[in-house]
C-alpha cells in the first residue's frame, strides 16, 4: 500500500468506519503549525512592541527589548510545567481533550498580547498583562508536544510511525515560517511608526483567529488513547471509565524513571543541534563573522523549507531500516562535524547555506523521529506526561538557552568553545542511543 493509500485510509480493521488518518494527520500538523505560529511571532515582532510595553531605562535604548526577550525566557521555562500538567490531561482525559486545551490557551495567550495596553496609558500593568500572555503560551506549547507527539504517533499503524512522527517538525517549521513571513509582509506593507503602533497587534489578532481554525479541525478528529476508545465502545464516557484508574500526576516519573531519563538524554543533543542551527546560527554568523542581517534571514528561511522538505524522508527511511541507524549517525556527525561546521561559517552567503543545509540534513535523523522514539518508550496510562515533563525541561535547560550560552562565550572571549559545547552534547546523545532498544518494530504498549 502506497503512502497516499496509507493515508486516505478510513476503515478501522473490524470494518467500522473511522476517520480518515489524513484527518488524524492534519489534526496534529494544524493545530501544532497555529501553536508555533504564535510562539514565535512574539520573538519576530518583539523589537516593534518593546519600547509600547517596557519603558526606557538610564538613557538606554536596549532596556525595552532585553525586558521582552526576558519574557521571552520566561514562557520557555513554562514548558516543563505545560508538559506535565497538558500530559496528565492528555492520559487521563485522553490526548484530544488535551490538544484542544493547549490551542485554546495559545490561542487566547494570543489574543492577550494583542490587547496589551501601553506603558504610557496604563504603567505597570503592561508589562504585567504581557507576562500572564507569556507564561499562557508557555504552558501551552509545552503540553502541544506532549500531546501532540503523543496522539501523531497513536494515529498511524505500524509500519507508519516514523512518517506520521516526521510531521511534528513539519508543522512546527511550518508555523515558524508563517510568523516570519506574516511579519515580513506587515514590515512591507506598513510604516516603522504604524508597525511600532498598532501594525505588530495584528500578526497576533491572526494567530487568535487561526487558533479557531485549529480548534475546528481538531474537534473532528478521533481520540487514540486506548482507555477512552473502550469506554466509547462501551457506551461510557471517558470520566466513567477512568475514575477509579487515573493515574497520577508523577506516575510517569515514580514508575518509569529510567524511561524518564532516556527522554533527556535521548533530547538533549537534539534540542541543543536544533535551536543551534534553525534559531541562532544566523546570529552566529552576524556576530562571529560580520554577515549581513538581512542575508542572514534570507538564508535561515531558505534552510527551513529545505529542512521540512527532509522531514518525510527521514521519518520513511526509518521505519524502513529503524530508528537507531538514524539517532546515531545524527548524534555522531554533529559530535564530529559541528567545530568543523560552525567554524567555516564566513560572510559568504553561499558558505553560510551549505553549512546551514548540512546541519539540516544531519539533524533530520533526530528531528525526523524524535515523536515516535519518545512514544515508543512508555505505556499508552502514562505516555504524554511521561514525555511532556523531561522533554520540555531538557529543551528548556539546554535547547532555550542555546541562542544565549553562544553569546555569553562571545563576550567572555571564547566563541570558539561553542561548537565544542554542541559537540559534547551530541555525544552524550550518542552514547544513550547505543543503549536504546530498537523499537520501530514493536507494537505500541497499551
Amino acid at each position: 500500500m502506497s503512502n497516499a493509500e496509507y493515508l486516505a485510509k478510513d476503515r478501522a480493521p473490524g470494518g467500522a468506519r473511522s476517520p480518515s488518518r489524513l484527518r488524524q494527520l492534519a489534526a496534529a500538523s494544524i493545530g501544532n503549525a497555529v501553536e508555533w505560529y504564535d510562539w514565535y511571532a512574539y520573538s519576530f515582532l518583539a523589537v516593534y512592541f518593546a519600547e509600547q510595553v517596557f519603558p526606557k531605562g538610564t538613557g538606554n535604548s536596549l532596556v525595552p527589548l532585553l525586558s521582552t526577550f526576558a519574557v521571552f525566557a520566561v514562557g520557555f521555562f513554562m514548558r516543563p510545567i505545560g508538559g506535565l500538567l497538558m500530559g496528565a490531561i492528555a492520559d487521563r482525559r485522553g490526548r484530544r481533550t488535551a490538544l484542544t486545551l493547549t490551542i485554546l490557551l495559545m490561542g487566547g495567550g494570543s489574543l492577550l498580547v494583542a490587547l496589551t495596553p501601553t506603558y504610557g496609558a496604563t504603567g505597570v500593568l503592561a508589562p504585567l498583562v504581557l507576562v500572564i500572555a507569556r507564561l499562557v503560551q508557555g504552558l501551552s506549547v509545552g503540553g502541544e508536544f506532549a500531546a501532540s507527539t503523543t496522539f501523531l504517533v497513536e494515529s498511524a499503524g505500524p509500519g507508519r510511525r516514523g512518517l506520521f512522527s516526521s510531521f511534528q517538525y513539519v508543522s512546527t517549521t511550518a508555523g515558524q515560517l508563517l510568523a516570519s513571513g506574516t511579519a515580513a509582509l506587515l514590515a512591507a506593507m506598513l510604516t516603522e511608526q504604524q508597525m511600532g503602533q498598532w501594525g505588530w497587534r495584528v500578526a497576533f489578532l491572526v494567530g487568535a483567529l487561526l487558533s479557531l481554525l485549529g480548534l475546528w479541525i481538531r474537534r473532528g478528529a478521533q481520540e487514540t488513547l486506548p482507555q477512552a476508545l473502550d469506554a466509547v465502545r462501551a457506551g461510557e464516557t471517558p470520566h466513567d471509565r477512568q475514575t477509579a484508574e487515573r493515574p497520577g500526576l508523577f506516575e510517569a516519573l515514580r514508575r518509569h524513571p529510567r524511561q524518564s531519563l532516556r527522554i533527556c538524554g535521548i533530547t538533549v543533543g537534539g534540542t541543543i543541534a536544533y535551536y543551534t542551527w534553525t534559531t541562532y546560527l544566523p546570529t552566529y554568523a552576524q556576530v562571529n563573522a560580520g554577515f549581513d542581517k538581512g542575508d542572514s534571514l534570507t538564508v535561515g528561511t531558505l534552510s527551513l523549507v529545505f529542512f521540512a522538505l527532509l522531514q518525510p524522508l527521514g521519518g520513511m527511511l526509518s521505519d524502513r531500516i529503524g530508528r537507531k541507524p538514524l539517532l546515531l549517525g545524527f548524534s555522531l556527525g554533529f559530535a564530529v562535524l559541528a567545530v568543523p561546521l560552525l567554524h567555516l561559517v564566513t560572510d559568504d552567503f553561499v558558505s553560510l547555506l551549505l553549512v546551514q543545509c548540512a546541519g539540516m540534513v544531519l539533524l533530520t535523523g533526530y528531528t525526523a523521529i524524535a515523536a515516535a522514539v519518545n512514544v515508543e518508550l512508555f505505556p499508552a496510562r502514562v505516555r504524554a506526561a511521561g514525555i511532556g515533563f523531561p522533554y520540555s525541561l531538557t529543551v528548556a535547560l539546554f535547547g532555550g538557552t542555546a541562542p544565549y550560552v553562544g553569546t555569553w562565550f562571545k563576550q567572555a572571549g571564547r566563541a570558539d568553545l561553542f561548537p565544542w559545547y554542541v559537540a559534547a552534547l551530541c555525544l552524550v546523545s550518542f552514547l544513550v542511543y547505543l543503549t536504546l532498544p530498537e523499537t520501530s518494530r514493536r507494537k505500541l504498549e497499551e
